[in-house]
């Protein structure tokens, strides 16, 4: 997201100050030139800049505010792997290349070109000369050679490892000069350039030392001081306040220009206000405090539509959302010999039973009746959804997957086959073993359309027998749940579409060796036939160049997943975001991040 630079003018000052308390405040410069956008002038430009072509060319100064429900869990970009830690460092930091979500094509970012040789195989990136770090310090080819080390060490595992095999094998990676980058594959990819884009660049001049000292995970924390965080993006942190705020500002040395060789961006400020919950940032952007929402309960969807012109913003209607929302259950086995017995199930034995039967998670997903959750929950707008490839994705929605819907008469009779039933008539079934059949569901309570649907969820399941009880927590508390702790019976979250919305994008997810292979991490060998299926497959899908080809495989995962019913789909919102209107080539995208995913070229009309 956006840092904020070096001093600020007396009138923006007290904007900073005030944050954005009035909606002049929160988009305005003090209508002089600003301290910051004088820290950017006095570095010279870089020998080779990315130049922006842009609609309307804008002028220095003002301020983005973001409302986000939960704050940074880390400032690492190879670590984060949340969405309140990502959609900060996706500005931060970038990569060789870059996704344009208007044109829907890769463009450079760090590689200034790159070409494939006639084997298929080698890959060669040409780094821009002149692209420095935040602190100065010259971008070379030693820094992506170092980023690729760290993404690749199997200590570390950061989530966009799981992008970087092909045919199961890793790429080999060189640097013959500075300013030269290769890759050579075992075996074509289909996906190289955003892939290879996917990884951050980190700087090895910072970095290192904590990399081979084996503290490069915890390097970058929240806790780092923002003078020591030097970044590669077009943004740098300026200021973290706990439970506050997160705020961005210019990175001085950033390669980006405009047409006319001014150096983006052109805002002073990006800023991250952390608020409780969803109606938190409803009520802020309603007082003018926050400049544009990703996040939106359907049930004010109406009042946004009727308070546009009023306002002074736009409700963009963008469709159904290239993101999921599904629950699942954890499969998840000790993979190291200290946390216990290698291979055991994490959760007590009982429920690992229940929840490692398929037909179990079948009858679980027939008993959500998501008809009836559409209207009561969404308030009419949302899909129904069956994948990661939801009906907003035009080359990779595939409605004709397999999926158990609402039915639940059949539930009921997946769970009698069981031998489960009511011994003792209190409503909820027994086991064969006697044990009552009942389990927690996390969710994030600060997503209050989430805590509705595990509600409805809950419900749903007491209908044919089986007790769910609630525990909304924190977001990252969850993703501790999730990740590291394993403290859960069942979660409730979802999945933003990768970028560009490609399925291979997911190979985190998919592949049983992935850090969001949800329901059983980081396996080191398939656990299932299944799951060493979907891999193969993801192999073919990131190989092939043939798009036939390529959705006949992603077609045979989806249906294996939800065969297996690992992840019990929910219905996907249709995505509507309001955005002031004071904000020139400012251009709301259904893929992610749908609202600042071009903020360094965004800037305050005059």
């Amino acid at each position: 997201m956006a840092r904020v630079i070096g001093t600020r003018t007396l009138a923006a000052l007290g904007c900073a100050a005030a944050l954005g308390m009035t909606t002049a405040c929160s988009g305005s410069s003090g209508g002089t030139e600003t301290q910051a956008a004088l820290v950017r002038e006095q570095q010279p430009l870089p020998a080779e800049p990315r130049v922006e072509q842009l609609d309307s060319v804008g002028t220095y100064g003002g301020r983005f505010v973001l409302g986000q429900t939960s704050g940074p869990k880390t400032f690492n970009a190879m670590m984060a792997s949340e969405t309140s830690s990502t959609d900060i460092t996706g500005n931060l930091f970038i990569g060789l290349a870059d996704f344009d979500n208007e044109t829907q094509t890769d463009k450079p970012s760090l590689a200034k070109s790159w070409e494939v040789g006639p084997d298929g195989l080698t890959w060669t990136f040409h780094l821009r000369k002149g692209a420095a770090f935040s602190d100065g310090h010259a971008i070379t080819s030693a820094d992506v050679l170092f980023s690729f080390e760290v993404a690749y060490d199997d200590k570390v595992h950061p989530s966009v490892q799981d992008l970087l095999i092909s045919n199961g094998q890793r790429w080999k990676v060189s640097a013959p000069d500075e300013s030269t980058f290769v890759i050579t594959l075992p075996a074509p990819s289909a996906m190289l350039v955003p892939t290879a884009g996917s990884v951050k660049i980190m700087p090895k001049h910072v970095l290192e030392a904590p990399f081979r000292a084996g503290e490069f995970a915890s390097a970058y924390g929240v806790n780092t001081p923002p003078s020591q965080l030097v970044t590669s993006g077009a943004w740098r942190l300026k200021q973290y306040a706990p439970g506050e705020k997160t705020v961005l500002e210019p990175n001085p040395y950033w390669f980006g220009v405009d047409q006319h060789q001014q150096r983006l961006p052109y805002l002073d400020e990006l800023v991250f206000l952390e608020v409780p919950d969803q109606d938190a940032a409803d009520l802020k952007f309603r007082a003018g405090q926050i400049d544009g929402l990703d996040n939106v309960k359907p049930e004010n969807y109406q009042w946004y539509a009727e308070h546009q012109q009023q306002n002074n913003y736009t409700l963009y209607d963008l469709g159904p959302a290239l993101a999921s929302n599904f629950f699942w259950f954890n499969l998840n086995t000790v993979k190291k010999a200290d946390k216990g017995t290698v291979g055991a199930p994490v959760i007590d034995a009982v429920k690992y039973a229940w929840f490692n039967n398929a037909t179990f998670r079948r009858a679980v997903s027939m008993a959500v009746d998501r008809d009836a959750m559409i209207p009561s929950i969404f308030f009419g707008d949302a899909v129904k959804n069956w994948s990661t490839s939801s009906p907003g994705s035009k080359l990779w929605y595939t409605p004709e997957v397999v999926k158990y819907d609402f039915n639940l008469d059949e539930s009921k009779r997946l769970l009698a086959s069981l031998g489960w039933k009511d011994t003792n008539g209190d409503g909820v079934v027994e086991d064969t073993a006697g044990q009552t059949v009942s389990f927690t569901m996390k969710t994030n309570s600060d997503n209050k359309t989430r805590v509705g649907m595990a509600n409805f969820i809950r419900d749903d399941l007491a209908k044919v027998g089986i007790k769910v009880t609630l525990v909304p927590v924190d977001f990252n508390t969850l993703i501790t749940n999730l990740r590291d702790d394993f403290q859960y019976d069942t979660i409730l979250l979802g999945l933003q579409s990768g970028v560009p919305p490609d399925p291979a994008m997911g190979q985190n997810v998919w592949r049983s060796s992935g850090r969001s292979h949800n329901w059983n991490i980081s396996q080191r060998t398939p656990e299932t036939p299944q799951e060493a299926r979907i891999d193969a497959l993801m192999d073919t899908l990131v190989a092939s160049s043939d798009y036939t080809v390529r959705k006949t495989a992603w077609t045979e995962v989806q249906n294996i997943v939800n065969e297996q019913a690992w992840m019990i789909w929910l219905p996907t919102i249709k995505a509507k975001l309001p955005l002031r209107n004071r904000f020139g080539n400012a251009k709301p995208s259904v893929i992610p991040h749908r609202l600042i995913w071009n903020i360094d070229t965004v800037f305050v009309k005059r």
